[in-house]
């Protein structure tokens, strides 16, 4: 059954983080083109693992942006016709070498066994996936608020962090005013 004529199931309900929390336990180091290298060869895999769906692949995140320091971690987004759909998707995904990470509504997380890419998954049309594109692309063009997330993100690392999520949850207040600017600059 192809999907487009599947019955659509229901999606998870619940967070599922498998491992459990992790320290964060690396730093931001100054921008490197080679993350524009690596995310290519890791789109190629992708797209390789998954010749048989409709996807989209995106670099996103510090790592897609010239001149932002970063954590070394490249983070991607995969757009799937149906995030529900698992097999269509996940199978290929980790047996191309991925871990299931993190499994949640409207979003799946596998990563490499190094931990230093992160693939995002979700249902084409995700407004996430449209956020992320903005602030990347806003952030490549807009100098002082790449320096404004650069410092938020110094400051933040400067802390210890329990749970990877706690450090990312800290930056919304910053990313949101981003974002706010960067949707009224496209008007």
């Amino acid at each position: 059954m192809t999907n487009s004529s599947r019955p659509r199931r229901p999606d998870v309900t619940a967070v599922e983080i498998i491992g459990g929390p992790e320290a964060l336990e690396v730093g931001l180091s100054d921008h490197d083109s080679r993350w524009a290298e690596i995310y290519l060869r890791h789109r190629r895999r992708i797209l390789d693992a998954l010749a048989a769906a409709d996807v989209d692949v995106e670099h996103i995140g510090s790592t897609s942006v010239p001149g932002l320091a970063a954590k070394p971690i490249v983070d991607i987004a995969v757009s799937v016709a149906d995030i529900t759909a698992e097999e269509d998707y996940l199978d290929g995904l980790l047996a191309a070498g991925y871990e299931l990470r993190v499994r949640e509504p409207g979003h799946r997380l596998v990563r490499t066994p190094a931990r230093d890419v992160h693939v995002h998954v979700y249902e084409r049309g995700d407004a996430a996936v449209h956020d992320y594109l903005l602030f990347r692309d806003h952030l490549r063009t807009h100098a002082d608020d790449r320096a404004l997330y650069e410092s938020v993100k110094r400051s933040l690392l400067s802390r210890q962090w329990n749970d990877m999520n706690d450090y990312a949850d800290a930056k919304d207040d910053v990313i949101l005013a981003i974002k706010t600017r960067a949707r009224a600059a496209r008007r």
